[in-house]
């Protein structure tokens, strides 16, 4: 059994951006952006990309990187997790989103440490960060986070949390979407339909917390730019500009 493997889910149907996986930004699409970006901290044969497109099959072996066919029926991006791990058995199953072509890299090697030497495998990881703006703070694109003094989440939506009487932007932090799953959890995450509040606010780690799992959550870097609309793109071509650039 290893470790750990990383596993970046990824497919075509997506509502408000289709096909995003394979829209190319700057000459490389997303999907191999993100790969590119894990391959800064892990080694090349713990990466695979899961998908039920043959499109991005196709996409990821003519660009060397390991793919695996999952169903058309998984109903997020870790019903597709648990069916990798159903075909290659780890200890922890790093989740990184297909939609995330310039996230920090180093936010991978601090999950793995985490998970190193961890006596309690049944602990879910997940990353957050501040939120420094108000557009962020209200949109609905972006979920956020509230959690316990030692991390440990309590509730995460798409709703501006926490809230207060004004109804104004004082503070928050957002998702960062890197997970760490355990191979037990989510075997008992597939066996349970979406749950109530995750069906809500379609934030699927709201299903671990349903099922009474601890999700702890671990500060992670800034650096983070989810391709989820159109504008988004010209987000990721201005940050990889002036990076380049550097």
């Amino acid at each position: 059994m290893k470790d750990y493997i990383v596993v970046i889910p990824a497919r075509l149907q997506s509502i408000r951006l289709p096909e995003k996986p394979l829209i190319e930004i700057m000459g490389k699409s997303i999907i191999q952006r993100t790969y590119e970006q894990c391959l800064k901290a892990v080694d090349k044969e713990l990466i695979y990309v899961a998908t039920d497109s043959e499109r991005i099959f196709s996409h990821c072996e003519i660009h060397g990187i390991k793919v695996l066919m999952t169903s058309d029926k998984a109903l997020t991006g870790t019903d597709r997790i648990c069916e990798v791990a159903r075909k290659i058995k780890a200890k922890y199953y790093i989740n990184v989103q297909g939609d995330e072509p310039v996230f920090n890299p180093e936010d991978i090697k601090i999950i793995i440490e985490k998970i190193k030497y961890l006596k309690d495998n049944s602990l879910i990881f997940n990353g957050f960060t501040s939120i420094k703006s108000e557009s962020e703070f209200f949109s609905p694109s972006v979920p956020k986070v509230v959690f316990k003094p030692n991390g440990e989440l309590l509730y995460m939506s798409r709703s501006p949390i926490p809230g207060n009487k004004s109804q104004i932007f004082n503070k928050s932090w957002r998702q960062v979407c890197i997970y760490a799953f355990p191979y037990d959890a989510l075997l008992n995450f597939s066996k349970v339909k979406k749950t109530s509040l995750e069906e809500e606010e379609d934030i699927e780690i709201l299903r671990f917390l349903e099922l009474n799992y601890k999700v702890q959550m671990i500060e992670l870097s800034s650096q983070s730019i989810p391709v989820d609309l159109p504008e988004d793109i010209i987000k990721v071509e201005n940050f990889l500009k002036i990076t380049e650039n550097q």
